[in-house]
């Protein structure tokens, strides 16, 4: 049986390792500034929509070139808990069928959606790195973003994708000084 002791210690090695994640946050903030980008395109909904899907396929790519440059790591084979973070973001595809929906039926309101549907899946790292800026951030970026949609008009959406790259961006200077705070530099 493990003791919290232990556990906690097994949540700072992963910590530590992977930075609190800043290598994803930063890819992510690429992307989402190139999605707000798109929602400034004039094409129709739908189509800028799809547009943020593929935008969305960099994400993986980005995140492991600047794994290199931040040297953080993606694999942690001696801490059991590593599998986690990968189980963790895979959850956000179940979220998926309400995109599509969104996609179909609504699709003014997709990114709205996707930025909810993306920090949302914050929520549980904040567990993971025992670190509370990815719950504080999932509610931010949730609320702020569902604010924005009943607040602009849908020509004006494109404000959601920098408000989500913007808030990207906090999150990962705030993990990144956290790290740096708790792996002494």
């Amino acid at each position: 049986m493990m003791t919290k002791t232990q556990l906690d210690a097994l949540r700072a090695d992963v910590g530590a390792k992977a930075k609190n994640g800043i290598d994803f946050i930063l890819a992510a903030t690429i992307i989402w500034c190139m999605i707000a980008v798109i929602w400034t395109l004039p094409f129709s909904a739908y189509d800028r929509s799809v547009f943020t899907f593929i935008a969305g396929s960099f994400l993986l790519p980005f995140a492991f070139g600047l794994s290199k440059l931040l040297k953080t790591s993606w694999k942690i084979p001696d801490n059991p808990l590593q599998p986690l973070g990968l189980w963790l973001n895979f959850a956000q595809l179940f979220y998926f069928p309400f995109l599509i929906f969104v996609l179909l039926k609504h699709p003014d309101y997709f990114l709205m959606t996707y930025a909810i549907i993306t920090s949302a899946h914050f929520f549980p790292y904040a567990w993971y790195y025992n670190n509370k800026t990815y719950a504080i951030m999932a509610g931010i970026i949730s609320v702020g973003s569902l604010l924005l949609a009943l607040r602009l008009a849908t020509s004006d959406f494109y404000l959601a994708g920098f408000f989500m790259a913007f808030c990207l961006l906090i999150l990962a200077i705030w993990n990144f000084v956290i790290y740096r705070r708790q792996n002494n530099g």
